[in-house]
């Protein structure tokens, strides 16, 4: 009676059953890292939640490539503990349409998906991992085939995208309303030595920067934190030279609320027909707008959209 007191004890808290039920996805394991960014509570929190299920027998902890994984104990799955993991697969399969696991799911296929990116698994027949193969490496790779231009990076966050565009373009022009953000952006330009990159202090819907001053205006992920996504791609189409383009990156019109409080987003992306309205309204021309990346299962669509401004 004891011991099934202390189980029914540790499984009376939710983040618990949340790791446990994460855990039982088809990805097989999961690190501390990948669960903290599911679960959106500190990593701390995580690890003590995973050492007391871990004590308790109903995960197990392995090691592979520097990290420690965690998936659910063969003890649980094969009816110890006196078969609770049939009953917690009902409760499991009962709330798959409440908000709270819809959320934990969107943000698992999103670690999954990075997870996919780092070690692409390639292969026909039988599944095999190709070092060495990444899109990073890639885009790195394409942008060499582009003519040296000026490049704003517009809502650049820490600037990651902005650092990766110095390796091709002959200027970058980092923009956030964030000096905290701007801060952490200058630090890792300076980490990777990189000189080519200015930053400055502004916001997509009102840019510090003169018109026709570059070449390409980046929006990536910015135009759904964006109050007036509209009004932000003209701000990007007027600081364009002619014959410039505006570069889009965001996501397609979704249902995943949690969006909102967890990263700050105002619009649950956009409609196909919207981007194309926003760049169209812009006064660009050869718009086109089609799929970047979508993975089966995964509510985020990532749409790419780009428009040219006009001579003369």
């Amino acid at each position: 009676m004891k011991r099934a007191g202390e189980l029914y004890r540790l499984l009376g808290d939710e983040v618990r059953l949340r790791v446990l039920r994460v855990l039982a996805g088809k990805h097989g394991r999961l690190n501390v890292t990948e669960l903290t960014s599911v679960l959106g509570i500190a990593q701390s929190g995580v690890s003590r939640h995973l050492r007391l299920l871990k004590e308790a027998g109903l995960v197990v902890e392995e090691r592979g490539g520097g990290f420690a994984f965690y998936r659910l104990s063969p003890a649980l799955l094969d009816g110890g503990f006196g078969g609770v993991w049939p009953a917690l697969q009902t409760q499991f399969a009962a709330a798959a349409e409440t908000s709270a696991v819809r959320g934990d799911e969107a943000r698992l296929q999103e670690v999954i998906r990075l997870r996919k990116e780092n070690f692409e698994v390639h292969g026909t027949d039988r599944a095999q991992f190709v070092p060495g193969r990444s899109w990073a490496a890639w885009s790195r790779a394409l942008g060499l085939l582009l003519p040296a231009v000026d490049v704003a990076d517009i809502a650049c966050g820490e600037g990651y995208l902005s650092v990766e565009s110095a390796q091709w373009a002959t200027r970058v022009v980092g923009v956030d309303r964030s000096a905290d953000v701007l801060k952490r952006a200058k630090a890792l330009a300076e980490r990777r030595g990189v000189k080519n990159i200015s930053w400055k202090r502004g916001n997509m819907e009102s840019l510090p920067l003169e018109s026709a001053s570059v070449d390409v205006a980046l929006l990536s992920q910015a135009l759904h934190h964006a109050p007036d996504p509209a009004l932000a791609v003209k701000e990007a189409a007027r600081v364009l030279r002619p014959g410039g383009r505006v570069l889009v990156l965001d996501l397609r019109e979704h249902d995943q609320e949690w969006v909102r409080d967890r990263v700050g987003d105002r619009w649950l992306g956009f409609k196909d027909d919207d981007l194309e309205r926003f760049l169209a309204g812009a006064g660009l021309t050869d718009v086109q707008v089609r799929v970047g990346s979508r993975l089966p299962g995964d509510p985020f669509t990532v749409l790419i959209a780009a428009g040219t401004k006009q001579s003369g």
